[in-house]
């Protein structure tokens, strides 16, 4: 039986959030759109079956308000620090299996996430794994068990960097795993699988793409 997770999800100031989008959605207004993203990811991770704890690290009114109304844990961000330090801040203490999500994935469907979680556990070897983005260059989940540390080396050719630091890729087919959210363009190819309530809400009637 797969045991339960803790997810971690790290989520910058909206402000400062997914800077290749600005614009991309005119009329909409960028901090709102960020807003949608990640909400719309939590809620797929929240109904997730198998995980058992979210921890969301931010100093983001918003995204903590929004985080504590569907039941995570609010972590405050690490002053002056990257995203792989807010990863490893929220990992910290985590008793079991943990696993480092991304926030900008809106088409996320929980029956996908569950089984790419049970896909690393199902490795004897107890290393960590991870989950490419669709282009394959970068890393939209980071999975380790327990006792090993997350280790998390999110950003620019991620994917190279965590195989290069031992985790193994998990090679399903997840499409809505896969597909973070950039650029509009990205944002184009999620809608094409089916966005989450809050972004189509959002979105609905304007030229995405």
């Amino acid at each position: 039986m797969s045991q339960p997770w803790t997810v971690v999800m790290p989520v910058k100031r909206l402000t400062a959030a997914k800077t290749r989008l600005r614009g991309g959605v005119p009329g909409v207004p960028h901090e709102e759109l960020a807003l949608a993203l990640a909400a719309d990811t939590l809620d797929a991770v929240r109904a997730c079956p198998g995980v058992a704890e979210v921890r969301v690290v931010t100093d983001d009114h918003q995204v903590a308000e929004v985080a504590r109304l569907v039941g995570a844990q609010v972590l405050p961000d690490v002053a002056d620090a990257d995203l792989n330090a807010a990863f490893r801040h929220g990992a910290t203490d985590a008793a079991g299996w943990v696993a480092g999500i991304t926030a900008d994935l809106p088409a996320l469907r929980p029956t996908e996430l569950a089984a790419a979680l049970r896909a690393a556990q199902a490795d004897p070897a107890g290393v960590r794994r991870f989950v490419a983005d669709a282009p394959g260059s970068g890393t939209v989940l980071l999975a380790a068990p327990p006792g090993v540390p997350l280790e998390p080396r999110f950003g620019s050719g991620s994917a190279a960097a965590h195989a290069a630091s031992g985790a193994r890729p998990l090679a399903g087919d997840w499409p809505s795993l896969r597909r973070d959210v950039d650029t509009a363009a990205d944002l184009a190819a999620a809608a094409r699988l089916g966005l989450g309530p809050r972004t189509t809400a959002l979105t609905s009637g304007c030229q995405v793409g």
